[in-house]
């Protein structure tokens, strides 16, 4: 496939798509872009506020417009929401790409994110809710990867290098 996105990360919240993707863009000299930017910039309201005022239904077909148009546009590093894979049109988008999956378990992920409430889908129950969520969503992460990356216990810097080896891309 050619043209697009050096790079697409996907993976749970808080495994490090955000940061772990600008470095990478940093490294591989490339522009860095977040659909979940994308989507706060052309609402004008947080995601969490798209969840509450208008529905998850509204803000999965905005994820997933948003996604087609930076697969389509962008050919830096791309870090999508953690469930934009939910979308069997996106996973097929997403077929033959350089997709990087980063994992992490749900202690990890409360180290880091603390699974608060500025998480829609984790407001009760927040440690349970989230092996649901990877219950369901880790198949359809492992589907459209490339390659898998641990972050448990990695730093940034770290988890990039791995994604970089392997997809057996060069720094700038």
């Amino acid at each position: 496939m050619t043209g697009g996105p050096l790079v697409v990360l996907v993976g749970p919240m808080g495994s490090g798509k955000s940061t772990v993707g600008a470095l990478l863009a940093e490294r591989l000299g490339a522009p860095y872009r977040d659909t979940d930017a994308d989507i706060v910039a052309a609402e004008g309201r947080e995601i969490s506020d798209i969840f509450v005022e208008d529905g998850e239904e509204r803000f999965r077909a905005l994820e997933k417009a948003a996604v087609a148009r930076a697969l389509a546009e962008h050919e830096g590093v791309l870090a999508l929401g953690g469930g934009a894979i939910l979308d069997a049109g996106t996973r097929a988008l997403l077929a033959g790409r350089p997709v990087a999956y980063l994992s992490m378990d749900v202690e990890e992920a409360v180290r880091r994110v603390g699974l608060g409430a500025a998480r829609p889908l984790l407001a009760v129950n927040p440690r349970r809710q989230w092996r649901e969520l990877m219950d369901a969503r880790r198949p359809l992460y492992e589907e459209v990867a490339r390659v898998v990356v641990a972050t448990d216990t990695r730093t940034p810097e770290e988890v990039a290098a791995a994604v970089l080896d392997a997809l057996e891309l060069k720094d700038a």
